[in-house]
């Protein structure tokens, strides 16, 4: 990328109300990097229905930009991408199921976790806590309209299912409370993701200090095969 443009991201992708939900403008940033693996750092709020600048900078990453304040950055990154065995599909299902029959309090509008969306409308990423495992995951097929006209999840909505389910990690498996937010997220885009097929994202804590925590998160097909993997840091809000 040689040029600077301006984007908008709508307000329907949206993660807290007028915010622009971390792992797709993750994805967005990490699109322009020709890197196998990137770093996206968030530095402010990105937010919905208004005009930010996305411009490359000088360490082969880019910037995104609001006037003078630096919103998010990407750069490439080395990442290995290592992942535990993704849980079964039945064991995926059975923690979605629990997670929707007994949901953490926070936003049920979040275009990665909210309740209230549909297969067309959001990722559904309703992670709940696998039986026997120190592990959080769901089973989900994405909608058709999520599809590119090459019949795959874009790649800016992989990162967003590598996104919620470190909340949902933090949440369950170390007992953190709702609003935190994605500090960074370093992620490794493995294979294609056809739309239409099951999905299990996944995610396990790495440490947690303070209100901060780190969780590793992935994406794998209904059989297993690794789609992609992440890590990502959270920061839970002062007070």
């Amino acid at each position: 990328m040689s040029d600077f443009e301006t984007i908008t991201i709508p307000e329907r992708l949206h993660g807290y109300p007028g915010v622009a939900f971390g792992g797709y403008v993750a994805g967005v940033l990490a699109a322009r990097s020709a890197a196998e693996s990137v770093r996206v750092d968030f530095r402010r709020p990105v937010p919905t229905g208004g005009a930010v600048r996305l411009g490359p900078t000088p360490d082969g990453g880019c910037a995104l930009t609001d006037g003078e304040l630096l919103l998010a950055a990407a750069v490439p990154a080395a990442f290995a991408g290592e992942a535990p065995a993704a849980p079964s599909w039945a064991r995926a299902v059975a923690a979605a199921e629990a997670y929707r029959a007994a949901p953490p309090d926070g936003q049920t509008d979040c275009f990665g976790c909210g309740l209230d969306r549909t297969p067309a409308t959001g990722l559904r990423l309703h992670c709940g806590r696998v039986a026997g495992l120190d592990m959080v995951a769901t089973a989900w097929s994405p909608g058709a309209e999520l599809a590119g006209a090459d019949g795959l999840l874009p790649p800016e909505l992989v990162w967003g299912a590598l996104d919620c389910p470190g909340n949902a990690a933090g949440r369950l498996l170390d007992g953190r409370g709702a609003g935190a937010v994605t500090a960074a997220l370093t992620a490794r885009l493995l294979r294609p993701v056809p739309v239409g097929e099951g999905l299990v994202s996944y995610a396990w804590l790495l440490s947690a200090s303070g209100r901060k925590y780190t969780a590793g998160t992935a994406l794998a097909t209904a059989d297993g095969e690794l789609c992609a993997v992440g890590e990502a840091l959270w920061v839970q809000p002062r007070g």
